[in-house]
């Protein structure tokens, strides 16, 4: 069964991004399948930051503008929500940072997107980071891996 919503991380938008990426693919067919069933794509405005943050840095400067304009095209035609993390979400991704000691891994960013994707119960997150995985929610990872 395909989701009909998916969170998209940094790995994901950079996956999407990148056809010289590993999965590349696997990340574009998820991603399609996603917007034609007429689901939600969603990403935050940190995931968004980060993104923006590495592409800037490792693509010219013309293919990173590119994808700023794609991504605010896509805001403002309602084929991608954009959340804002906000002072209240910031507050819960630190209480998480702060409960996950023993997972230093984990950026801020990743636990902006676990409250934001608790709090709109989202389950599917375009990802190649085993961290959702590995909060004890039920966060699956898309494209799936074994």
């Amino acid at each position: 069964m395909e989701p009909d919503h998916l969170f998209v991380d940094t790995w994901g938008w950079g996956s999407l991004y990148n056809r010289g990426e590993a999965h590349h693919e696997q990340v574009r067919v998820a991603y399609q399948t996603v917007r034609r069933s007429g689901g939600r794509i969603l990403t935050t405005d940190y995931v968004l930051d980060e993104t923006f943050t590495l592409l800037f840095k490792r693509v010219p400067f013309g293919q990173a503008q590119l994808f700023v304009q794609h991504v605010d095209e896509a805001v403002r035609t309602g084929h991608l929500h954009l959340e804002w993390v906000g002072p209240e979400r910031f507050d819960e991704a630190q209480s998480l940072r702060l409960q996950y000691q023993e997972k230093p891994g984990i950026s801020f960013t990743d636990l902006t997107s676990i409250v934001v994707m608790e709090e709109l119960e989202l389950t599917h997150v375009l990802t190649g980071d085993a961290h959702f995985e590995q909060v004890g929610s039920d966060f699956r990872r898309v494209p799936r891996r074994e």
